[in-house]
């Protein structure tokens, strides 16, 4: 193989490890996708608590939180986030609640979320999300002990 050959894998190699690791180790991180630093795929996270659904903010209402941009379907709900970050953030920065549960980070689905005393919490898909609703207490009870293990 020729040296040129060599220096392309590695380079491209470097490349998918940078684009494809999750930096985990950050309490401060939230999970946004790898090419946009976007929370939560652009959903309102107020929204899921005031109208219990799952709204696309816009970029015109947008709060910096967590090295991350978030998106806000209004004024109203971009200061009610910046007034109380922590209580509308998702729970485990953003990534699947099952995957925590797990031992594991997986990315997550807006569309497959559930609140639960209060906290909102992420799912990779529905057919995850019905296996976590199955017994969402233990399953929060075990990705908090997992979460700051997963952290480090």
């Amino acid at each position: 193989m020729s040296y040129l050959k060599k220096q392309f894998i590695a380079f491209f190699a470097s490349c998918f490890f940078v684009l494809f690791s999750v930096n985990s180790h950050a309490e401060s991180k939230m999970s946004t996708s790898y090419f946009s630093s976007v929370a939560v795929s652009g959903y309102d996270t107020v929204a899921y608590f005031s109208e219990q659904k799952a709204t696309k903010g816009d970029s015109d209402f947008s709060v910096k939180y967590q090295d991350a941009t978030w998106h806000f379907s209004s004024k109203k709900n971009a200061d009610l986030f910046s007034a109380n970050s922590k209580k509308y953030a998702p729970q485990f920065g953003g990534y699947c609640a099952w995957a925590i549960s797990k031992n594991h980070i997986a990315k997550s689905d807006p569309l497959a979320w559930k609140i639960i005393d209060n906290k909102l919490y992420l799912n990779y898909d529905f057919e995850v999300l019905a296996m976590w609703l199955k017994d969402p207490k233990k399953r929060i009870e075990m990705a908090n002990k997992n979460w700051h293990s997963i952290l480090e």
